[in-house]
């Protein structure tokens, strides 16, 4: 049984445990530095037998804002990803003049 769920609750573990007040499933309202936000995009990679689904990959991302130069949460993030065994990689980094963020993005895939 492939259940989609927990392997979304993989992410959202990591990333509450590096800042629980300031992480957001989809969208943070209200927010106007450092927070972070994560959603699940797509299906990534998934394995097929015997007419059924016997593997399913869920890809995503996690985007972080700050206003900070050199934040060391950007480090921590990609250092939590790791420790969890989450693939990922930086898709972009850059300054929204709006906002006043930079905002960092990086795309995960959990199995």
């Amino acid at each position: 049984m492939i259940i989609l769920l927990s392997k979304l609750k993989k992410i959202e573990d990591v990333l509450l445990e590096l800042d629980p007040e300031n992480v957001f499933h989809y969208y943070a309202k209200d927010r106007t530095d450092k927070y972070i936000v994560w959603a699940e995009d797509s299906e990534g990679s998934s394995v097929e037998g015997d007419d059924q689904k016997i593997n399913q990959s869920i890809q995503g991302t996690i985007d972080y804002f700050t206003k900070e130069d050199g934040d060391p949460m950007v480090d921590k993030i990609q250092e939590a990803l790791t420790a969890a065994c989450i693939s990922f990689y930086l898709g972009s980094v850059q300054y929204e003049e709006e906002t006043d963020l930079i905002h960092y993005e990086w795309i995960w895939e959990v199995s």
